[in-house]
């Protein structure tokens, strides 16, 4: 069963409506409302969220840019932004805001280019927009970590504040860096963060 949710504004209130949508379904629902991203949890619930203000969409569009470049440079595999759906093994399905595959996995798996990615990415960044949750966006990067991916960043211009997930590990917190390491998920990148806390 599918309800929505909705953390746009506390005061935005709808009844739940319960329906059931299959992958099918919800791709043609993505493609038909380009204006809006939805994500679906493990659980069916789904996630309207709505375009971003000029500032995050300009960060968020520096962090693609970054990845997208030391990924094109190493061509080890393919970077994405946050338009492309993932499956996750636990059935969710997530857009996170930028995200990598290592290109054997792609290779091995020959996914359909005009469906979602039916696997969690190796690497995935979240980047908190003035209307997200903080406390949401954690639990997404712990299901991320969950479901297999090896690296993720929770960036928060507001606080300037970082998290990094890696499985195994307990979150790091850092306030205020200037550069975030790849480490051996993306071997030489190097994240400038000047321009995400200008």
């Amino acid at each position: 069963m599918v309800s929505p949710v909705f953390e746009l504004d506390p005061v935005f209130e709808l009844d739940p409506i319960v329906i059931q949508l299959t992958d099918e379904q919800f791709e043609e629902l993505c493609r038909n409302n380009r204006d809006l991203r939805f994500e679906q949890t493990a659980s069916g619930d789904l996630i309207i969220m709505p375009p971003t203000g000029w500032g995050t969409g300009n960060r968020n569009s520096e962090l693609t840019y970054q990845v997208q470049a030391w990924s094109r440079t190493t061509k080890t595999g393919k970077a994405f932004d946050s338009s492309t759906g993932f499956t996750l093994p636990n059935g969710a399905k997530r857009s996170p805001d930028a995200a990598w595959v290592r290109q054997e996995r792609l290779d091995e798996l020959q996914p359909d280019p005009n469906k979602f990615l039916p696997l969690a990415p190796d690497f995935a960044i979240e980047l908190r927009s003035a209307t997200d949750n903080l406390q949401t966006l954690r639990n997404k990067m712990k299901e991320y970590i969950a479901v297999g991916v090896r690296l993720g960043w929770l960036i928060d211009p507001q606080t300037k504040q970082v998290e990094i997930y890696r499985p195994d590990r307990p979150v790091e917190m850092l306030q205020s860096p200037q550069q975030l390491s790849g480490e051996d998920v993306l071997p030489g990148f190097m994240l400038d963060l000047k321009a995400i806390w200008g």
